[in-house]
């Protein structure tokens, strides 16, 4: 036979030229010892995984989260190349101390894997916010954008969720960007870019019917669609969905507005619009409801099978069931709409009680968004990450405790199982990240953390300010997944119903969860 050879190759890249890319390669690889930079690679991705330090838990939940937490630096990108880098306009900019990042999937990622980010690593988070900014100066429209590469927007799935990443960015303290600039680029792209999904382009009659109504209207499955902006061959217009994720940047908005001293006059209309979610509210039914331009709900209507193909003609990536929590910045008044927590409690407990059955539309319609069920809850899209720790807005933080335990030991695993749905930018793995280690960001933009239940005797996380945040649950086990009591530098808390502050995170607070393996006997977790 022939002799058997080995061929080694390195290369370089650069999105600058050619010669930069030879340049990186020189500075980066020096020489043919794969070993060497295997250990190296080693090396660094231990010093990034090692920012937090787990003890307890089994063999396979310390995998399930080190795992997680490796995914949750997929994104964003550092594109800077000795301290240049490629720009929206195809001109190559000075980067002036300041990396520049790209390629972030913020429908994704603003929930739970930017929150992450500004707990580990803030002066990062502080040069994506200020790699926005860039990126929107660099646009020919000055939009922001919405899910940012490095040749440009690719304006993917729906709405303008950078707005929450900048407020809670800020409500945590990180603020080396240029906050004014950021709010003007932010007013200027809501007021002038079309809300259609996966469109890009200016306002349409759609977005000023929204302007003028307050809502995204629908169209009923046998009309043929009109405007020809709407991708009509899959996304359609997404109307509900795309009417509750303008309320929440528009809340957004205007709280970064109130933080920037705006002029009240100039947040009017954003108060307005966080709270127009509202008028898709189906007081009969207890879901968000498609209406049509007349202002009449869209009938008859089926809330389970309700999405056309892929989920997208009225909700986007599942169906009714996922939607009707969809309000993360204003929960009070989702209780409200409900009539109380008690009947949001008994909505929640329906959804899991309810089966999807015989239905073969419906894994034929929402594939990817509807995998990973519990009940008709998915843990398998993005929209749903929230929804466990409704319960503690309930007064019943026990449930929040067994829910989210359940979505861990079910669709997190070590096993061929692994993870449901499809990771995007570090979305999915940070939901994991935070739920085991006990508490979540159900509202980004509000610096604070809701109670799950501690998967780990002990957390500690080594802070960029030189800190360490510890968490302890010394009894956390698969059966003691109940919150008895809440300490906080050896002062109780009201309990689980009380949320952890960021500002203790970062101070290097000391927290004890005291853990039992039933609720508390008035069945409630503090």
């Amino acid at each position: 036979g022939t002799k058997a050879e080995t061929v080694k190759m390195r290369f370089g890249i650069s999105y600058i030229s050619t010669e930069q890319a030879r340049r990186n390669l020189q500075a980066e690889i020096t020489d043919w010892d794969e070993g060497k930079l295997s250990a190296a690679a080693r090396r660094r991705w231990n010093d990034v995984l090692s920012q937090i330090e787990v003890e307890g838990g089994t063999a396979d939940e310390r995998a399930v989260f080190y795992t997680a937490l490796w995914r949750c630096h997929e994104r964003m990108v550092n594109i800077t190349e000795e301290g240049r880098y490629y720009g929206f306009d195809g001109k190559v900019h000075e980067s002036d101390g300041v990396d520049q990042y790209t390629d972030d999937w913020i429908w994704d990622t603003f929930r739970a894997a930017h929150p992450l980010m500004t707990i580990l690593n803030p002066k990062e988070e502080n040069d994506k916010l200020v790699s926005y900014v860039r990126m929107a100066e660099q646009d020919p429209d000055r939009w922001m954008p919405v899910f940012p590469g490095v040749a440009g927007d690719r304006h993917s799935m729906v709405n303008r969720h950078y707005v929450i990443m900048f407020l809670d960015a800020w409500r945590k303290g990180i603020r080396g960007f240029d906050a004014q600039k950021a709010f003007e680029l932010m007013d200027r792209t809501e007021e002038t870019e079309s809300l259609i999904p996966w469109h890009r382009g200016p306002l349409t009659e759609l977005d000023r019917f929204y302007k003028e109504h307050g809502y995204y209207p629908g169209i009923r499955p046998d009309e043929k669609e009109w405007v020809k902006e709407v991708q009509t061959d899959w996304e359609r217009r997404q109307c509900v969905s795309v009417t509750q994720g303008a309320a929440l940047d528009a809340w957004a908005i205007a709280e970064f507005g109130r933080e920037l001293g705006i002029p009240g006059s100039r947040l009017e209309k954003y108060d307005a619009r966080a709270k127009s979610y509202r008028q898709l509210w189906n007081p009969k039914t207890q879901f968000f409801h498609p209406k049509d331009a007349a202002g009449k709900f869209i009938e008859p209507f089926d809330y389970m099978l309700c999405g056309g193909d892929g989920a997208r003609h009225y909700y986007t990536e599942n169906n009714a069931w996922t939607y009707i929590w969809d309000v993360q910045h204003d929960i009070p008044g989702l209780v409200a709409l409900f009539g109380g927590p008690g009947q949001m409690e008994a909505k929640l407990d329906k959804m899991l009680n309810t089966s999807v059955g015989r239905r073969f539309r419906f894994t034929a319609e929402m594939p990817d968004g509807c995998t990973g069920l519990m009940g008709v809850f998915t843990m398998a899209n993005e929209p749903s990450f929230h929804i466990p720790y409704l319960y503690n807005f309930c007064g019943r933080p026990e449930k929040t405790q067994k829910f989210v335990r359940k979505t861990l030991e079910a669709w997190f695993r070590n096993d061929r199982m692994g993870m449901c749905g499809d990771e995007d930018g570090g979305g999915m793995s940070a939901y994991a990240v935070f739920s085991m280690m006990g508490f979540y960001p159900v509202t980004p933009g509000r610096p604070e953390y809701q109670w799950g239940s501690p998967v780990f005797r002990k957390v500690t996380i080594h802070l960029e300010n030189g800190k360490d945040f510890v968490l302890k649950a010394p009894a956390a086990s698969a059966d003691a997944k109940y919150v008895r009591a809440i300490s906080v530098d050896g002062v109780r808390t009201p309990g689980a119903t009380s949320p952890l502050r960021h500002a203790d995170i970062v101070r290097g607070a000391k927290v004890r969860v005291e853990m039992a393996t039933r609720p508390s006997p008035a069945g409630r977790g503090d």
